[in-house]
């Protein structure tokens, strides 16, 4: 059985999908970009679309009442630095796994884009 999750503190969903989905006591989020969700506008720079995104993100996850393991996409792995900065105010301990990959693009251009599968 499968359930769909979703909060409006996080950017809805811009197509025919959910914003997470979960089967089994798992929960695979779709990819999250940083859209401010009560405004639609995106921040400016690469710091400030990480912290939006991954603050995105946890809204996601706290609506499932779960932790996380990640996967990050970036458009332009000049600013993996930045990123990895913004992410460790997020998760610190044992970090989760994930990768991070350079697209050529991104939904509404942004700068990064986050998706994770949790254990519930």
């Amino acid at each position: 059985m499968k359930k769909a999750i979703s909060t409006d503190k996080a950017p809805a969903a811009i197509g025919p999908y959910s914003q997470a989905i979960e089967v089994n006591g798992m929960v695979y989020t779709s990819g999250v970009i940083p859209v401010v969700p009560s405004t639609g506008e995106i921040p400016e720079g690469a710091a400030a679309q990480a912290d939006q995104a991954i603050g995105n993100l946890a809204a996601l996850l706290k609506e499932a009442g779960t932790s996380t393991e990640n996967v990050v996409f970036i458009k332009n792995m000049e600013d993996f630095g930045t990123i990895n900065e913004v992410y460790a105010k997020y998760f610190t301990g044992t970090y989760p796994a994930r990768s991070c990959v350079e697209v050529a693009r991104l939904p509404k251009d942004v700068l990064i884009e986050i998706e994770a599968i949790a254990i519930k």
